[in-house]
């Protein structure tokens, strides 16, 4: 990774450390089972193509949704694929909430991911999920709006193709504004209960 990559992946680093922590800490007061980040970000904006059916859409097209951002990338083997599944067991505990609801997947890897590739690897999460694709300027404006730090760095000279991510889940109330950064969702034993009840009172939330 290059010097300037393993800066931007430490910011990121810093920024979610500080989040999981100082902010959790002023906020101990919050009945949120998940991270209260009202107001310490702007409202979900942004302009990409949709996978599912390649329209360009923006962050209207979900308002009225309890919308999460993550950013990824489809040839992960680990974290990706263990955090997507996690929400979506999250989503069905939300039963008949679920409707109301939108995931959306950001690919940090355009270059590979296409938006057939993409397609496919939403289908594998449910309904609820749509793999957006941006151009390279698209990206970096979302993922520095969210301060989201990503990498890729092309095989050469034996070395293997790297990218890296942050790996916060934030969630947008209905009117875009943000709410939570899903914490409850790492390790082992992720609390998709507690998760379910946070994305039920956001979906009810007048």
């Amino acid at each position: 990774m290059s010097p300037a990559a393993f800066k931007r992946a430490l910011t990121g680093a810093f920024f979610v450390v500080l989040v999981l922590t100082g902010l959790t800490a002023c906020r101990s007061g919050s009945s949120w089972n998940n991270t209260d980040m009202t107001g310490t970000l702007p409202r979900l904006s942004f302009t990409m193509t949709r996978a599912r059916d390649g329209k360009t859409v923006t962050a209207q097209d979900y308002r009225g949704k309890v919308t999460l951002l993550y950013f990824g990338y489809s040839f992960c083997t680990d974290a990706c694929p263990r955090t997507l599944s996690s929400i979506a067991d999250v989503v069905k505990e939300m039963n008949g909430k679920a409707a109301a609801v939108r995931v959306l997947f950001v690919t940090v890897d355009p270059k590979r991911d296409t938006l057939a590739v993409l397609k496919r690897y939403e289908s594998l999460f449910g309904p609820g999920f749509d793999a957006l694709r941006g151009t390279p300027d698209q990206l970096a404006a979302l993922a520095r709006r969210y301060r989201i730090s990503y990498s890729v760095t092309a095989a050469k000279d034996g070395k293997p193709y790297v990218v890296t991510h942050s790996a916060g889940v934030y969630v947008f109330g209905r009117d875009g504004s943000v709410r939570l950064l899903l914490s409850k969702l790492e390790g082992d034993k992720p609390d998709l209960a507690g998760t379910a009840a946070d994305l039920t009172r956001l979906v009810d939330w007048k």
